[in-house]
C-alpha cells in the first residue's frame, strides 16, 4: 500500500470511527465507499486476488456473529469488515491476521476501561451515568487495521 493510498485509509477511518463513536451506526455510503475504493486501488495495484481474500475471510466470520447475535455486532461492523478485510489483505497474510485478532481485544479493552471508569464515578459518589453501554466496534477494526498497515510502510 502507498502512503497516500495509507493517509486516504487514514481519513476515512477517521470520519467512521467518529460517525460510529457518536450515532453508533455505520451508514453504508461509508462503508460501501470504502470497500469500492479499496478493491479499486486493489484492481489497480493488481492485487485483487488478496483484496478479496482478505475480505471474504474476514466477512465471513463477522456475519455468522451476527446472525447468532446481532446486539453484539451490528451489521455495519460487517459491511465495514468487506473494505477493511480487503485493506488488510493488502498487506499480506501476517497484516490480515493482526488486524483481525486486534480488532476484538481493542474493543474489549475498551470495554472493560468504560467499566472500570463507572465504577470509579460511582464510588467517588457521582452516581455514574447508569448502566454500561454497547461499545462501538468500528473504531477498533479501523484502529488494527491501520496498526497494521501501518508496519507494513516502515
Amino acid at each position: 500500500m502507498t502512503i497516500l493510498a495509507f493517509v486516504i485509509l487514514t481519513g476515512w477511518c477517521a470520519v467512521l470511527s467518529g460517525w460510529d463513536l457518536r450515532q453508533r451506526r455505520l451508514p453504508n455510503p461509508l462503508t460501501g465507499g470504502l470497500a469500492l475504493a479499496v478493491f479499486g486501488f486493489a484492481l489497480l495495484t493488481m492485487q485483487f486476488a488478496a483484496a478479496v481474500a482478505g475480505a471474504v475471510l474476514l466477512v465471513v466470520p463477522y456475519v455468522l456473529v451476527h446472525l447468532v447475535t446481532p446486539a453484539a455486532l451490528g451489521a455495519g461492523d460487517v459491511k465495514l469488515a468487506a473494505g477493511l478485510g480487503a485493506a488488510a489483505g493488502l498487506g499480506g497474510a501476517q497484516v490480515w491476521v493482526q488486524a483481525a485478532l486486534a480488532a476484538p481485544v481493542l474493543t474489549a479493552a475498551a470495554g472493560v476501561v468504560g467499566l472500570c471508569a463507572n465504577r470509579i464515578r460511582r464510588k467517588a459518589g457521582s452516581g455514574g451515568p447508569g448502566p454500561p453501554r454497547a461499545v462501538p466496534h468500528g473504531p477498533a477494526m479501523c484502529a488494527a487495521t491501520l496498526l497494521a498497515l501501518a508496519a507494513t510502510l516502515v
